[in-house]
């Protein structure tokens, strides 16, 4: 009888709902700039205040009302219902809402808040792009940033598991966004202070895990039925054009370039990128399998250089592209850079070699550049991001870019760097510590790369774009 009652119930709020949204959809259309969201705002919030707080339900009846709840805010996205947005978010993190439905049912509500992320970043997107910050989208920015300071502080593994579906609709100049995600490390880890001296990172024992992902990373591959020619040249790369027409494929056609602000398909590099990565690293610890124990310590790091494929195929991508393109490899390649584990050092592995290696001062300075406008904007900074530029910074590489970075960390650390690496790391408030120090303005901090930069006009251009859109 109880199963009869609540299944007609929870059929009877999905059909309130679904009138509910076409009554506030067509309002929307005709009412246009008068269109006043409060009433709707108000008659959900009592909806969920009722129904999850009913001793009636359960908690799986909760999770349904919950996920009802949550397709409906889906059909009202601001991309379909602008005049909507504001109300939208004040409902996608109510009190009543967020934390309930992350929290039941064994994260299976994950999903769905998950969806609903994507949709306000989709929407934001092109305003962020443009840096057409007008007033409400400006107030629509921050209060996005409050919503993802809440998840870092409080549900930091839903941020780890869905960084890389957010990174594909955050656009590359919204940085500090960016870096909030990716700053995202479990609850129950403890991360090392990048300023230890002599830190090894290989003999951590987290760096051996493979984090979890739950984006279906190699979607945007089978999209463009590339995964099949990415598999087979990882297995056999001798004869194969594939690099060859690897460029073309990664570019969109005009039209979709008009749109998306960029002659690259971002989604695709992302996807890319992190596959082959995923590919390496599982082939790297098959390797460590079959070693032996004291070869494995030994060989901890050149065993990298067995997988020379996707080694190859980083490197050829960075030195056979062009500026737009290389820019787009580094930043999925520094998307990856976050807390320990196997796929932060692997990533980090790979910046380093390529900046060893590059042959093009052009490259040097697109990878400094890629890591900087990462640090310079307001904390937190993604702990592998850290110690993959102070890594890049020690001797032996000694080139002009590298002294120029020295020089940039020189003016910054005692203030920034490492108040930074040891703020965000603080305990109890696990990331959220860099709410309580005081830090560098946007300003002056890129007044001192000025001063610090001057041989790098490149770079002194990041900080400046940048400075208005991450100054918030």
């Amino acid at each position: 009888m109880f199963g009869i009652c609540l299944k007609g119930s929870l059929n009877c709020c999905v059909q309130i709902f679904s009138v509910t949204a076409r009554i506030i959809q067509k309002d929307a259309e005709e009412k246009k700039l008068s269109f006043n969201p409060r009433p709707y705002f108000r008659l959900f919030i009592n909806w969920l205040s009722e129904l999850i707080s009913s001793d009636f339900h359960h908690d799986g009846a909760n999770f349904q009302v919950l996920s009802t709840f949550a397709n409906v805010l889906h059909i009202l996205q601001p991309l379909r219902v602008p005049a909507w947005s504001f109300a939208w978010l004040e409902l996608v993190s109510h009190r009543c809402f967020m934390p309930k439905l992350l929290m039941c049912n064994l994260q299976k509500g994950w999903p769905f808040f998950q969806r609903l992320l994507v949709d306000l970043f989709k929407f934001m997107e092109p305003y962020l792009r443009n840096a057409e910050l007008g007033q409400p989208i400006l107030l629509l920015y921050k209060g996005t940033l409050r919503v993802l300071l809440v998840l870092l502080h409080d549900f930091p593994e839903f941020l780890c598991d869905y960084h890389f579906s957010f990174c594909d609709v955050i656009p590359p100049s919204c940085i500090q966004m960016r870096n909030v995600i990716l700053s995202a490390f479990p609850r129950n880890m403890r991360l090392p202070d990048p300023s230890t001296p002599n830190l090894k990172i290989d003999l951590l024992a987290e760096i051996s895990i493979v984090p979890r992902i739950m984006t279906d990373v190699d979607g945007a591959l089978k999209a463009k039925q590339m995964k099949t020619q990415i598999d087979e040249y990882l297995k056999r790369p001798e004869g194969s054009l594939f690099l060859t027409d690897l460029k073309q494929k990664l570019l969109l056609t005009q039209n979709e370039a008009n749109i998306a602000g960029t002659r690259y398909n971002v989604p695709l590099v992302n996807s890319l990128v992190l596959y082959v990565g995923l590919q390496a690293v599982q082939q790297l610890q098959q390797n460590k399998v079959n070693a032996s124990a004291p070869a494995q310590i030994n060989q901890s790091q050149m065993d990298i250089f067995q997988i020379e494929t996707a080694t190859e195929m980083f490197r050829n991508l960075v030195m056979t592209m062009d500026t737009e393109g290389r820019y787009l490899i580094l930043n999925a390649i520094a998307n990856q850079l976050r807390y320990p584990n196997s796929h932060t050092h692997y990533f980090s592995f790979i910046i380093l070699y390529l900046f060893a290696e590059a042959t093009q001062e052009i490259v040097q300075e697109q990878i400094t550049r890629v890591l900087l406008e990462r640090l310079i904007v307001n904390r937190p900074h993604p702990w592998g991001l850290l110690i993959t530029f102070i890594e890049l910074i020690k001797p032996p590489l000694d080139s002009h870019t590298a002294c120029a970075s020295r020089l940039l960390l020189q003016a910054l650390a005692p203030q920034w760097v490492w108040a930074t690496a040891r703020a965000s790391m603080a305990e109890p408030t696990r990331g959220c510590g860099w709410l309580l120090a005081v830090s560098w303005g946007p300003r002056r901090i890129v007044e001192a790369s000025a001063v610090v930069l001057q041989p790098l006009p490149l770079l002194m251009a990041v900080a400046s774009s940048h400075a208005t859109v991450e100054s918030v």
